[in-house]
């Protein structure tokens, strides 16, 4: 609150100064840096920050929609930190209220104070962008976060909104249906008909009714404003809606306080962000939950993006997906949603045992170091234990063996949902804490760490067509190597692939189980290329590094190769234009988190079994 209070005062006493309303508080330069920095962070904004340290002094303008919600505060935090990490001035200089001509006096102001970066989430995507091509002639580099305009950037950090938007209406469905309600309107309050995040938000919300018996109610729009909002949620009851959905704080408030005013416990509210005000509201049920975003992750990769840029480095535009985590009453009244971080402390050294699928893809690897790091800072010890192949009888013989160990807490990325499942419940009857990373089993857990694999794997296929259709093939042939045919993870990455490609000419063959060796799949994708087709996708690191490596024996040029994960293996191939791309998830993150939770649970803390989404980039040459 006092942060909050402090932007508005900043902002009264800068619009003053200023003809638009841009508010230019201080940098935080004073800041102390705590901790390792943001774990939520890519691994290619993480891993390419050599050099980064060098930029010293560069001046980086931080433009969000307002500078009052607490969102947009929250991302100027994270900002903040990366600032003092890497001694630069960044200058949260936001309107005061969402408003075009504010926001685009605010990027004329940042040029004419010869700025080096401005990093910008954008009212809308056409609107900023005039004043954006000028920052770039004038040599600003930009650097966008939670919503982009329609200019080519050094990188996005963002939300993948569409996807949140999709898994905030299940959840709206889930409660809906538990209340035995299978018809009914549903109204929809967004911000405006331009902001793009919102506008995917929404744009998936409504794809999860589809082919259901209710009745999504035309958008209104109450500009982000709580008490606009407040009053279209209020329309929409007299209307008897069966459920209201928020597409920011400012809309997700109001659709709140207008539940909590009508006093009826029936109406489903559902929203997005996360703030003191949305949070007791949840805690106090008048909304069933929030899409909790990462806006610090936001603000600190964001900094980070722009001093590489800065220094020099291609970025290549790369758009990062920074998570979400489904915020409900539990959480809320816990108090601590393991997507935001935590202020966890050990008041032991646990023991936790963590076992992947195989101690030896290089992602199983990367998530250990997340892991060791994060146990380092706790104070608590992590033995990584995984078998050196996926194998469902290892894998069950090495939570056997945590528990004959008297291991605190188990951290695991599952085969497959049922092989392993009657000996994490053993596990757990023990009292042994269970935590997912990557892929779940078909058993309830503290947490839950992982990709939204479908959602990454629709933008593997969309990847690929665009490629196709760049290089006007619109029809043909398309194989898929997949692990095997229960690993839940890499089985929603093919289901998102194949919906890329519904309605098209393309004819997506039979799948073939590689077991994710490099080799076999590599087999697997010559067979492929007999068939003659026009693309291979992988759906895990060896059946990527197959596929690319089949394309490069092949010879041909014209044979896309789209994939998961990341490898030096993999890098090489697309770098080598052999893949394509590959969509990098963050391992690193998954181990980091996955303590972080075990911690908090073997603490006492609740975690409801919240679900968060880790993030993917998709890696390009």
């Amino acid at each position: 609150m006092k942060k909050k209070l402090l932007a508005v005062l900043c902002c009264v006493t800068m619009a003053a100064a200023s003809l638009a309303g841009c508010s230019k508080p201080a940098a935080n330069t004073d800041t102390t840096a705590a901790g390792a920095g943001t774990e939520a962070g890519t691994q290619a904004a993480t891993e390419a920050q050599t050099g980064s340290e060098t930029a010293g002094g560069a001046k980086i303008a931080l433009i969000t929609m307002d500078s009052i919600d607490q969102h947009w505060i929250t991302l100027n935090d994270g900002a903040q930190k990366a600032a003092a990490e890497l001694n630069v001035e960044v200058t949260f200089m936001s309107p005061n209220t969402k408003d075009d001509a504010q926001q685009i006096e605010c990027v004329n102001n940042a040029v004419a104070g010869k700025y080096d970066a401005i990093i910008v989430a954008a009212n809308g995507p056409d609107a900023i962008s005039s004043a954006l091509k000028e920052a770039q002639s004038a040599g600003v580099k930009i650097v966008y976060v939670d919503s982009p305009a329609n200019v080519e950037a050094e990188a996005t950090f963002s939300t993948d909104n569409k996807a949140a938007g999709q898994t905030a209406g299940e959840e709206m469905k889930k409660a809906l249906e538990a209340a035995e309600v299978t018809s009914g309107k549903i109204g929809i309050i967004n911000v405006n008909a331009a902001t793009d995040s919102c506008v995917m938000r929404e744009e998936g919300f409504r794809a999860a009714f589809e082919g259901t018996d209710f009745e999504l109610l035309e958008t209104q729009y109450g500009e982000g404003d709580a008490a606009k909002s407040q009053t279209i949620a209020e329309n929409y009851i007299t209307q008897g809606v069966v459920g209201i959905f928020g597409c920011n704080e400012g809309s997700t408030t109001g659709a709140g306080n207008a539940i909590k005013a009508n006093g009826s416990g029936s109406i489903i509210g559902v929203g997005f962000d996360k703030s003191d005000a949305i949070l007791n509201l949840i805690a106090d049920g008048y909304l069933l939950c929030t899409m909790a975003q990462n806006p610090d992750v936001m603000g600190y990769e964001g900094v980070k993006a722009a001093v590489q840029a800065v220094n020099g480095e291609s970025l290549g535009g790369a758009v990062t997906d920074t998570g979400v985590s489904v915020l409900t009453k539990d959480s809320a009244a816990g108090g601590s949603a393991p997507a935001g971080g935590s202020d966890v402390k050990a008041s032991k050294e646990w023991k936790i045992a963590l076992i992947t699928m195989d101690s030896i893809d290089q992602h199983w690897i990367t998530l250990n170091e997340g892991a060791q790091e994060k146990a380092k800072e706790l104070g608590v010890e992590v033995t990584f234990m995984s078998p050196n192949t996926k194998d469902d009888a290892q894998q069950i013989e090495c939570v056997n063996n945590a528990v004959a160990g008297k291991y605190d807490a188990i951290i695991v990325a599952a085969n497959g949902p049922d092989a392993i499942s009657s000996a994490l419940k053993e596990a757990q009857t023990a009292g042994v804490k269970v935590v997912y990373v990557d892929s779940p089993a078909n058993v309830e857990a503290e947490a839950t760490f992982s990709t939204d694999n479908k959602a990454a794997g629709q933008t593997a296929g969309e990847e690929m067509k665009k490629a196709l259709e760049a290089a006007q093939v619109t029809s043909g042939k398309i194989g898929i190597i997949n692990v095997n045919a229960a690993t839940d993870s890499c089985v929603m990455r093919e289901e998102g692939f194949r919906a890329a490609f519904e309605g098209t000419d393309f004819e997506l063959l039979e799948t073939q189980y590689g077991e994710g060796d490099a080799a076999k799949s590599q087999t697997i994708a010559e067979n492929y290329i007999t068939q003659g087709v026009v693309g291979i996708f992988g759906c895990n690191e060896g059946s990527t590094t197959g596929a690319g490596n089949a394309i490069k024996a092949n010879g041909s040029a014209s044979i896309i190769g789209v994939g998961f994960d990341k490898s030096d293996a993999i890098q090489n191939l697309i770098a080598d234009g052999h893949l394509l791309c590959t969509m990098a998830q963050n391992p690193d993150v998954m181990g980091a988190k996955g303590v972080e939770a075990c911690v908090q649970a073997l603490e006492g803390e609740s975690l409801g079994g919240a679900v968060t989404d880790t993030g993917v980039s998709v890696l390009t040459k």
